[in-house]
């Protein structure tokens, strides 16, 4: 067996008036979701449960993200969340708001059987 990255992608979500940081990376999330279409499970017979689950979300304040939330919102696999300094906040000063930006890389890699498949 050989662990193989099987998709990677990207997104951007934000929290307009809240600086829910949590609600931003969320949004990140489901934008990436939206942009992939992991079919293959079903064509190849694998069960998606076993694929593994590699979130990096990016913000401003990555103390004030719930990973675990984040987690949660993915539909497959053994998720893991890590948020790390990045994306970006936006301040009105004038109406004393904050708008959050996140960005995130979602990754899934799965145990190939050497031999079993080839790109």
């Amino acid at each position: 067996m050989s662990r193989q990255r099987i998709i990677l992608e990207m997104g951007t979500g934000n929290d307009l008036y809240g600086e829910d940081y949590t609600k931003a990376a969320n949004r990140a999330v489901q934008d990436a979701l939206h942009h992939s279409s992991l079919i293959f499970f079903r064509s190849l017979g694998i069960d998606p449960a076993t694929m593994e689950v590699e979130v990096t979300v990016g913000v401003q304040q990555p103390d004030r993200v719930d990973t675990n939330a984040v987690a949660a919102t993915l539909p497959h696999g053994n998720v893991s969340v890590t948020a790390v300094p990045g994306g970006m906040n936006i301040v009105d000063e004038d109406n004393g708001t904050t708008t959050v930006i996140a960005t995130v890389g979602v990754a899934a890699w799965l145990d190939i059987p050497d031999g079993k498949y080839s790109g």
